[in-house]
Order: C-alpha cells, then structure tokens, then sequence
C-alpha cells in the first residue's frame, strides 16, 4: 500500500479555506478516483515546534492507492480538472510524496 500525501506549506501570507478543500474539494477527488482510492485523511496545521509558531503545513491530505500505478492511472485522467481547482481554496500549490506505507 502506498500514501499519497499533498503539503500545502504553510506562511503569513497563505490563503487556504479548509472549508472549501474538506466539503468540495477532497470530495471530487473521491468520486473522480472511485475504488483506486482506499483511505483518505485530512490534516489541519495548528502549530509548530515552538510557542506562537505557525505549523510548517497548513494542509495535508493523505491519500492512501494499492500501488503508485493505481494511483497514476486513476489520477492522470483527473488532474487538470483538479489543479483548476486550487484556486477555489488556495493560493499556494501542494507539494506531492509519494510513500510507500510499512507497518511496525
């Protein structure tokens, strides 16, 4: 099993309206994606290391695919139809890892 995961980074100057991304967003993914997408998991920053820093991610979006082909072939299709809609959320592009999932 892989993980998707896309970072939204986090600054004074981000505009990010979780509300939008968790109630339109995240769900046109879901049902553009269908039964490649396994599992998928919301992150919001609230803080950092420090007391009074800003969390590094404001976002992250976990995605969870049974192999990264899966998750090529049911993203790909999808994936100007998405960027488009970043712009409805945010102004900062995801930062995109993919990483494989190894239980302890």
């Amino acid at each position: 099993m892989i993980k998707v995961s896309v970072m939204y980074p986090n600054s004074e100057r981000v505009k990010f309206d979780t509300d939008y991304y968790k109630n339109s967003h995240l769900p046109m993914i879901q049902e553009s994606l269908g039964d490649a997408l396994k599992g998928l998991e919301l992150e919001v920053g609230i803080a950092g290391r420090a007391p009074g820093e800003l969390a590094p991610y404001v976002a992250i979006a976990h995605l969870k695919f049974d192999s990264v082909a899966s998750f090529q072939e049911s993203f790909a299709p999808h994936q100007e139809k998405f960027a488009a809609d970043v712009e409805n959320y945010s102004n900062v592009q995801g930062e995109l890892q993919i990483s494989e999932i190894i239980a302890l």
